[in-house]
This record gives structure tokens, C-alpha cells and sequence, in this order.
């Protein structure tokens, strides 16, 4: 029954009506199947958000707050995913009106990376430059030492700078394959019907349950499509900056590597 109302994203009165069932039932059985799915662990790779459109929000939520850049309300959800489009970290804590920078910046993996409660153990010099494992993210995301984002947004850095964007953007479809197969796979994504307070659990649960298909090597649907996003890089704060610098320093190592090695 819950995988029903997770795929199709079947409403708890139609599936009440169809397991004959009361419809608060339906809900209570939901939350109580993923109560104890929380987070995944937080580990390099690549980051990217999604908005999942809420069906209706309660009378006393300022409804602005939620509403998207796309027309409707919203909540952003930022992920992580590993090479095998497997999600790494999860974090819904963001209405939709949010950009996906501040939504970073509020996050738990954020927290652990700016304070050094994770520690990486493969560090490789490049260069001169210590590399550590690293996030990849486009340009909405703050170019810092432990996310490296694009030199520009349509090729017209250097040769060098280039080559890297195209690298990094192979690195950065992995999780727009991950969150495009995410919501083909379970559909209530798309129009999330239930309250705003089991959203989080709801979006979480079917993050686990995509991890198992993806693990389990079961076929893959169609990939939702998501919006086109462009908009300004976003400043650096004041406590980010000698992660940017460095930040800067690897990147442009990575770029000028990148290039003598493929120049040969």
C-alpha cells in the first residue's frame, strides 16, 4: 500500500476507498513505515536541489515563503549523490522560496565540512595543491574548498578552465540523472500529497527506496525532467572566505592538470 501511494502518488482517500480503510489510516500507516529513515551519510560527491511541489500547505503558513521561481509551492531539497547515482546525503530543511546556496549553508553537511568534523584520509597533491575528496555543484552553489563549482557558465574561461567545466559537468549529471530518476521512479514526488509536516519523511523515505533500486540494479524509468536554472554566482561569506581561496587554487591546479594531461 505504501509503495502504491510512494509510486503513483495515489491520494490517502483513493486508497482508502481501495483497501477499505479510513483515509487517516492510510497516512498513519505511511509515516509509521519511515519513521526511523532519517539522513545518509555525508560523503563527497556531486550536490545538487530539486523543488517537490506541495499539494496544499496549512491556512497559517505564510504561503510566500514557499512559493518557487517556478509559479508554486514548494519545498527544495538538496542531495548528494556517489557515481552510481546513489544518494549520499539528504537534507530537506528549505521552503521553496529558498535558493539552493542558502539552503547549503543550512545544512548539517555544510556545518561538518566549514568546522572539519568530517575528516577526508585520500589526499592527493596536484600541482602543489593538497586535494582532497570534493563536492561538485553547479554555479549556484559557492566555489569553496570542499565544493568546486564551474569556472563559467558557457565555456568562455581558457582552454584550461574549459576542459574543467566539461570534466566537472559529467561529474554534475550524475545527480540530475539521480533526482530525474527519483522522481520517475515515485511519483508522489511530483505533487507531494501529504501534510507539510511529513514532507521531510516522505521525501527521505523515497531517497532510501531509490537507493535500493539503484543498489539492487533494478530498471531504470523514464527520468523526470527538471526545469532549465541559471542565475548569479553567489557571494562568498565572510567565514567562507580562505575555503574560497583554496577553493580557487584547487580548481585552477585541477584545470591546469587536466589540460597538460590531455595536450599530450
Amino acid at each position: 500500500m505504501v509503495l502504491s501511494r510512494l509510486t503513483h502518488g495515489l491520494s490517502a482517500k483513493t486508497l482508502a476507498s481501495r483497501y477499505s480503510l479510513e483515509p487517516y489510516l492510510i497516512s498513519k500507516i505511511t509515516n509509521m513505515a519511515f519513521e526511523e529513515l532519517t539522513s545518509l551519510p555525508n560523503i563527497c560527491g556531486a550536490i545538487d536541489g530539486t523543488l517537490v511541489k506541495i499539494h496544499s500547505l496549512p491556512a497559517e503558513i505564510d504561503p510566500s515563503t514557499y512559493h518557487c521561481r517556478h509559479g508554486f509551492p514548494a519545498v527544495n531539497v538538496q542531495l548528494v549523490a556517489d557515481h552510481k547515482k546513489i544518494f549520499w546525503d539528504v537534507c530537506v530543511k528549505a521552503p521553496g522560496g529558498f535558493d539552493d546556496t542558502t539552503h547549503l549553508r543550512d545544512s548539517l553537511l555544510y556545518n561538518r565540512l566549514m568546522t572539519g568534523d568530517i575528516t577526508w584520509d585520500k589526499v592527493m597533491n596536484v600541482r602543489g595543491q593538497n586535494v582532497r575528496p570534493y563536492i561538485v555543484g553547479d554555479l549556484g552553489y559557492p566555489l569553496l574548498s570542499f565544493l568546486l563549482n564551474p569556472f563559467t557558465w558557457g565555456r568562455t574561461g581558457t582552454p584550461a578552465q574549459n576542459e574543467f567545466d566539461d570534466a566537472l559537468l559529467k561529474g554534475r549529471k550524475v545527480v540530475e540523472e539521480a533526482i530525474g530518476l527519483l522522481k520517475g521512479r515515485w511519483k508522489i514526488l511530483q505533487d507531494l500529497n501529504v501534510s507539510l509536516n511529513h514532507a521531510p519523511q516522505t521525501i527521505v523515505a523515497c531517497c532510501v527506496l531509490h537507493n535500493l533500486c539503484q543498489i539492487a540494479r533494478e530498471p531504470e524509468p523514464e527520468l523526470w525532467k527538471e526545469p532549465e536554472e541559471s542565475g548569479p554566482v553567489p557571494r562568498v561569506l565572510e567565514s567562507e572566505k580562505s575555503f574560497h581561496y583554496f577553493g580557487q587554487n584547487v580548481r585552477q591546479a585541477l584545470a591546469d592538470d587536466l589540460y597538460q594531461r590531455l595536450s599530450r
